[in-house]
């Protein structure tokens, strides 16, 4: 039985085949099996069907490797077809060249909120991996061009035989609570770059030697001056911009004297249940809500919905 996904870019129904992608002749059999598909990406951008309901194109492998020259990564197993990604690079939209009336490439953020969910986790993945091969092209031990291997998961150096592994970068997002008032209420903050009206939960990077729990003290701390006193875990959320893992988090907090740090938050607001329900509507009068995709906005209608650390 699948495990629930609650949030975007999570649910990747593949079979990664994790033991068998380490063969490169088992990976290079798949490629070359007439059921085998690609989806394509252009410069992080998918392609989407054009007309109907939004969909990944699925092109057969072997006209997506004419068009991607060779920067291709096998994905996995999908009711028994081997699934693949490629990618093509440069300035020229490709849907103006070789793939003219295929459909058409969306902004990674954009796709994600049209296509099920999914489509969304592989397309992301893609991403992912794609982003990481292009900033890691040399060994980090010698300095010497690394070589892709178990079909794109792996990198090795061929002078020193270092093997490198794609980066996932963990994130704590966080949702304050005070319970000491009249009722519940979450906090709110916002960076001065977003869009006008624009809130969401707080969130900072997991640094070395420190659990999840402490990151997320450490980064409400920091941002809005308040002390955790109680952490609950929610759900996570692989985010591909370019590879992080948000790990979506409630915390119960000491005080409501919230005070942003001006550097990571310029602002900051308490919302009760039915104020956040407001936000979330698109009723309340300031406050904009955080993306549909982003995690945030489950953690939100997680609140309102009841949700208890």
């Amino acid at each position: 039985m699948p495990l629930p996904a609650l949030n975007t870019f999570a649910g990747n129904p593949l079979d990664r085949a994790g033991d068998l992608r380490n063969d490169p002749d088992w990976v290079e059999e798949r490629a070359l099996d007439p059921t085998a598909l690609a989806l394509v990406l252009w410069e992080g951008r998918p392609l989407l069907e054009a007309a109907g309901e939004p969909r990944l194109v699925w092109l057969p492998m072997m006209q997506a490797r004419a068009v991607a020259q060779d920067r291709e990564l096998f994905l996995g197993m999908w009711k028994g077809a081997p699934v693949f990604a490629v990618e093509v690079e440069g300035s020229i939209d490709p849907t103006a060249g070789p793939l003219r009336g295929v459909g058409e490439f969306h902004e990674m953020r954009e796709a994600a909120a049209l296509l099920p969910g999914p489509d969304a986790a592989m397309a992301g993945g893609a991403k992912s991996l794609f982003d990481w091969r292009r900033r890691h092209g040399f060994c980090a031990a010698c300095g010497t061009r690394s070589e892709d291997a178990c079909g794109g998961w792996k990198r090795i150096c061929p002078a020193c035989r270092t093997e490198h592994f794609p980066r996932v970068d963990p994130v704590t997002i966080m949702l304050p609570v005070y319970l000491g008032g009249d009722e519940p209420r979450c906090l709110l903050g916002r960076q001065a770059s977003w869009p006008e009206g624009r809130m969401s939960a707080l969130a900072g990077f997991l640094e070395p030697g420190e659990t999840i729990e402490e990151a997320c003290a450490r980064e409400v701390e920091e941002e809005a001056g308040l002390t955790v006193t109680a952490v609950r875990y929610h759900s996570s959320q692989p985010w591909p911009f370019p590879s992080q893992l948000m790990i979506g988090l409630f915390c119960e907090v000491d005080s409501e004297d919230a005070a942003p740090d001006q550097t990571e938050l310029e602002a900051v607001a308490w919302l009760t249940r039915a104020e956040a329900r407001a936000v979330l509507a698109g009723t309340h009068p300031t406050i904009r809500a955080p993306a549909k995709i982003a995690i945030a906005r489950t953690l939100m209608q997680a609140w309102v919905d009841g949700f208890e650390i």
